[in-house]
């Protein structure tokens, strides 16, 4: 178990990284259309994002792989928990959100990955 400590750090720090880039994405995308005109700064910016994340999360891909964490849903649910987290922070707007709300997204997020994980066949 001691052996897999490095990959499993790798996985973390890297999806971590990967699902803050996508999320500096999704918040920059959400800026495109302004007044029915494109903003190119901000296509530029989501489009780096998105850019890095993927690169990031395809690395991710192969200490997952060297863990024996194959399946997509799971490999995709790490990286959709930590993205959602992300926007969340990158916006500012968890901020505002009341702790019922906070506390019904981590529920909702633990709910997918229970289910996942019971349903792996």
């Amino acid at each position: 178990m001691i052996d897999k400590i490095p990959s499993l750090v790798l996985i973390v720090v890297l999806t971590i990284l990967s699902g803050f880039a996508d999320a500096q994405g999704f918040v920059h995308a959400a800026s495109i259309w302004q007044g029915g005109k494109i903003e190119w700064s901000q296509l530029a910016k989501s489009a780096l994002g998105f850019a890095i994340g993927i690169s990031l999360y395809w690395i991710v891909l192969r200490s997952m792989q060297e863990l024996n964490i194959v399946a997509p849903e799971i490999q995709t649910l790490v990286w959709f928990a930590v993205t959602m987290v992300g926007v969340a922070i990158v916006s500012g707007n968890i901020l505002k959100w009341q702790l019922i709300d906070q506390a019904i997204a981590v529920m909702v997020l633990f709910g997918v990955g229970w289910l996942l994980i019971r349903t792996q066949s």
